[in-house]
């Protein structure tokens, strides 16, 4: 088995419009590419805020889903939504086959907040839906959200819950990575990537997993947090991009029987 994955490093803000152009011109990229599935970052559509404009992002993702379908390009979307059927906001990847059909989306699990009682942050804004893999075209795939895979200890009160090994477990043979971390340039910027590339490079070993980072990259002056591109099951970089400003990447992962 085999499947052409892309990726794109975008810049994204909480302005929908511009965030949609950044799409569409990732589609036209994985389009171009003969990709089977495009990766775009946490909240790539919405922006990443639990505040943005429910009709806007609705209209946005209805619009994506059509360009996606008409270039026959499944999609791992990264977007805060609300859920019609709860009304609760979500910080998702939503997972589209080439058809457009909907297969469902994984939650941000991890989720980000102070360490003080009680948490401040994203834990309170967002809620959580059960772990679960997806079957895109006979291959179990899965998605983790930024904080889901390395557990950073300076960002969540919550206990490392390995959700790489568990996906493994349930069966996941591919991860996709959408990513939105905060920097500044400072050395603890340069400390968080360490951290978080180590992270990437462990867990895919750990487990035997291939998996798809890729980050926002606005403002596009500063290195993102994390790299962007693939990481093969020993843990090795198949592809990685330049951290800073816009970039895609496509690459043919080859799964054994």
């Amino acid at each position: 088995m085999k499947i052409r994955v892309a990726g794109a490093q975008l810049p994204i803000t909480e302005d929908i419009g511009s965030n949609l152009a950044a799409i569409r011109r990732a589609i036209d990229y994985a389009a171009s590419e003969n990709a089977d599935i495009l990766l775009t970052p946490e909240g790539s559509l919405s922006g990443y805020t639990y505040k943005f404009d429910k009709t806007k992002a609705s209209a946005a993702l209805t619009e994506v889903r059509e360009l996606a379908k008409v270039a026959g390009i499944g999609l791992a979307l990264g977007t805060c939504f609300v859920e019609p059927e709860d009304e609760k906001c979500y910080n998702q990847i939503r997972f589209y086959q080439p058809d457009g059909d909907y297969l469902g989306f994984h939650s941000k699990t991890l989720t980000c907040g102070s360490l003080t009682d009680p948490p401040k942050g994203e834990i309170n804004h967002y809620a959580i839906s059960p772990l679960r893999t997806f079957d895109y075209r006979g291959i179990p795939v899965a998605g983790l959200i930024c904080n889901d895979l390395w557990a950073n200890p300076e960002c969540t009160p919550i206990p490392d819950p390995h959700l790489t090994h568990k996906l493994y477990k349930m069966g996941a043979r591919i991860i996709f990575h959408a990513i939105n971390g905060g920097r500044d340039g400072s050395e603890r910027s340069v400390i968080a990537w360490q951290y978080h590339e180590s992270n990437l490079r462990m867990r895919a070993r750990a487990s035997g997993l291939w998996i798809i980072p890729v980050d926002n990259c606005h403002p596009t002056h500063i290195p993102c947090s994390c790299p962007s591109g693939v990481i093969n099951p020993s843990g090795d970089w198949a592809v990685k991009v330049d951290p800073l400003g816009e970039q895609y990447f496509a690459h043919t992962i080859q799964l054994d029987a």
